[in-house]
């Protein structure tokens, strides 16, 4: 129950206005830690009630009588802006904390004059508008006390790194930090060094298995120079109205999104590199049916809400098995059955043998190579966990080049 974390009366009562009863696993875990004002790196998915992390130490924390930003709470987008902003403001509505999320794509004179109207103790915003806002010096950090970097792998993903150094640089040196991330790759070490103090608290929130009643999963490892012939042949024989084709990289997705259009596909690739715009259009137009194939990073994926996909495709295993079990998470849905189709090189065994410990039974193994797997340096028997299986079995609709699913049984 929350009540063990000692919190204030009045945030108790917002908890309980929100319908919130226990602690998800990361809250367990991080709110004692930040509570006793120590640093935290936090590794989570979303979904995992991450927000409400850092969220209600923030809300103890701040003086609401002090019309001064004493949290910051740095975001990749301007939807997780106002998600963010909207959460932490109903945990702070009891204790009278005020909260203002800035984000680009709208005035900035309007932004500025809610700052000074509001005198905001929390603000939650994106990068590039917050740097915006202090180089007009409308902004003032002196007196932030909680630092907080939310969805970090994902801001560097999109290249700002320079603006966060430079905000950092603009509030005290003593104050709190918490980095959460949903991946801690190697980028990351030097901020989480720079960033917090050599006595940080971690938690780690390992995510969920993949839940094989809901989705359909194999992998299909193939003869590198066969894996995208391979992969258009699987994604032609797959009914399907709405599917995300996973790639490893920016690069990969947006010529991997370029030859799926010259073979008859509506595709598009979204990843950091493009405008908040584009991103914002090609999700639109995804939404709306107006293209079939979402071509992603995985970065890129994170905490987009898209619901009714149909398939995932991997078009390559990603590194390692969180990966992969937040990739065919997106779906099989809403009680809704998915299919995970995924495609490794027979080059890259290391990653077919870190998915298997994740997914063990799950998914079918389909080896359309004549080259031996690698697994430790032996072979894995047929009555292993790998069912070896040749020629694969086709999907009962096949759509082909002509993207229109008809009127399934059951859809809506």
């Amino acid at each position: 129950m929350f009540e063990r974390f000692n919190l204030s009366e009045e945030t108790l009562k917002a908890l309980r206005k929100k319908g919130y009863r226990k602690p998800t696993p990361v809250q367990e875990k991080a709110v004692p830690l930040l509570l006793e004002g120590r640093d935290l790196v936090g590794q989570a998915q979303t979904g995992t009630g991450k927000t409400a992390a850092f969220g209600l130490p923030a809300v103890e924390l701040v003086d609401p009588s002090r019309g001064e930003v004493q949290v910051l709470v740095l975001v990749p987008t301007r939807e997780l802006a106002i998600q963010v902003a909207k959460e932490v403001g109903e945990l702070g509505r009891e204790r009278g904390v005020k909260v203002l999320a800035l984000y680009g794509g709208k005035p900035v004179a309007g932004q500025v004059e809610l700052l000074r109207r509001l005198r905001p103790q929390v603000v939650v915003g994106t990068p590039g508008r917050i740097r915006d806002l202090l180089e007009r010096g409308v902004l003032d950090l002196s007196k932030v006390r909680f630092f907080v970097l939310d969805e970090a792998d994902r801001m560097l993903d999109m290249g700002f790194i320079d603006d966060i150094e430079f905000i950092h640089s603009k509030t005290p040196p003593r104050k709190q930090t918490a980095l959460f991330s949903a991946t801690l790759p190697e980028e990351i070490r030097p901020v989480i060094k720079r960033f917090l103090r050599p006595d940080h608290g971690e938690v780690r929130i390992e995510p969920e298995k993949p839940t094989a009643e809901k989705v359909s999963q194999t992998v299909y490892r193939v003869r590198e120079e066969e894996l995208f012939d391979t992969f258009l042949r699987k994604l032609e024989e797959t009914p399907f109205r709405k599917a995300i084709v996973f790639t490893q990289t920016k690069v990969e997705a947006d010529e991997l999104a370029r030859r799926l259009r010259r073979a008859g596909f509506r595709a598009e690739a979204i990843h950091g590199d493009h405008s908040q715009t584009r991103r914002e259009r090609v999700l639109r137009d995804f939404r709306r049916g107006r293209i079939d194939l979402l071509v992603a990073t995985d970065v890129a994926a994170r905490g987009l809400d898209i619901s009714g996909v149909d398939a995932v495709f991997n078009y390559k295993l990603p590194l390692d098995a969180e990966s992969y079990v937040h990739r065919i998470g997106r779906t099989g849905r809403a009680g809704r059955e998915g299919v995970a189709l995924s495609f490794s090189s027979d080059r890259e065994d290391d990653r077919l043998q870190r998915v298997r410990k994740v997914a063990g039974d799950a998914f079918r193994f389909v080896n359309l190579s004549d080259r031996p797997v690698e697994s430790g340096g032996r072979r894995p028997s047929s009555g292993g966990r790998f069912k070896k299986t040749f020629g694969g079995r086709k999907g009962k609709g096949t759509f082909g080049r002509r993207r229109s699913f008809g009127n399934p049984s059951g859809g809506g």
